[in-house]
């Protein structure tokens, strides 16, 4: 009697247990996500009315190596900003670890001016500017990469029109480019070259490369290449004028930045003056200096300088960067 009772446990315990397993398996078949996602691309494929959604065949970029943090993360839109970022910098980082600098960063800059005489908020607002020391790093690589491009952009030009004219179709001649010119233009034209090998329209791989690299000369070779694919035209021709372009106006950028180093070297040290002479002051005669954020009138006359500083900061800003 008791071996039956226990046999009869054990096979309904079995059959409970294949019962479940059952039910999991037809739900992932039918309502999981990766029947979901077939459902979805059969839909597309069948041309079914009233969708729009396009399947894109490129790799996207992850934002962290975990999962759910990555989810989480494509879903904030900074994010994607800060990763634009990054890519435009050149730099292996991803926004995790972007985010994890700026996080060590912040604790730095909190432990550092803890034991400073300062006021509270002062101090506060000090630990925050630690922060963007990783976002510094990051636009300081972006700037010099993309000035590096742009240097660069006059013979990819005339290197293209040249291939051209040697009878080599135009995505042959992104590949000639992506092995023959130096970084880091080449690997631009190289991923480009890629995204077309795998099946996504030249035009929106053009596309793709000037998000990478946002400078309007670029934008000025995508735009006559996609438009004498839609018109015709001479190409080589019309590359040979943009590089010429190009060289004219880096040679009228170089003369306005001569012109123009008096004024951002007096707009360096008027910013940054203030704020040497009161740390010089903190560290000979800190009694002297708290009265600043002692006294009711020492606050406001702060105030009153940070303002001020700001509004020359800008101004000077505004006079020496001139856009061609």
């Amino acid at each position: 009697m008791d071996i039956l009772f226990y046999g009869f446990v054990v096979f309904l315990f079995a059959a409970v247990i294949l019962g479940i397993e059952g039910v999991y398996i037809w739900w992932v078949n039918t309502h999981g996500a990766a029947a979901q996602r077939v459902a979805r691309r059969l839909q597309l494929m069948s041309g079914s009315p009233g969708r729009s959604e396009r399947i894109s065949i490129l790799k996207q970029r992850r934002f962290a190596k975990h999962d759910l943090f990555d989810g989480l993360l494509h879903h904030i839109p900074l994010a994607h900003r800060t990763d634009r970022l990054l890519l435009q910098s050149g730099m292996k980082w991803s926004v995790q670890y972007f985010l994890l600098w700026s996080g060590a960063a912040l604790l730095a800059g909190g432990l550092t001016v803890s034991r400073w005489p300062l006021p509270l908020p002062v101090r506060a607002g000090l630990a925050l500017l630690f922060t963007l020391i990783p976002l510094m790093l990051v636009r300081r690589a972006r700037a010099r990469r993309l000035a590096r491009i742009e240097q660069q952009l006059p013979e990819a030009a005339d290197f293209i029109s040249r291939a051209l004219r040697a009878g080599h179709s135009f995505t042959n001649v992104l590949q000639i480019v992506g092995n023959e010119l130096p970084e880091p233009l080449s690997s631009e034209f190289r991923i480009a070259r890629e995204e077309i090998n795998y099946g996504v329209p030249m035009s929106e791989a053009l596309h793709n490369m000037a998000t990478r690299i946002p400078l309007t000369d670029l934008r000025y070779l995508i735009i006559a290449v996609l438009i004498q694919r839609e018109t015709g035209g001479n190409l080589a021709e019309i590359l040979s004028n943009i590089s010429h372009i190009i060289r004219s106006r880096l040679k009228l950028v170089a003369q306005v930045r001569v012109l123009s180093a008096e004024g951002r070297m007096s707009a360096w040290i008027l910013g940054l003056l203030p704020i040497g002479v009161v740390g010089m002051m903190l560290l000979t005669n800190p009694d002297y200096i708290k009265l600043l954020w002692t006294d009711p009138l020492g606050i406001k006359m702060l105030w009153y300088a940070l303002a001020m500083i700001i509004v020359g900061v800008v101004w000077l800003r505004k006079a020496i960067r001139i856009h061609i």
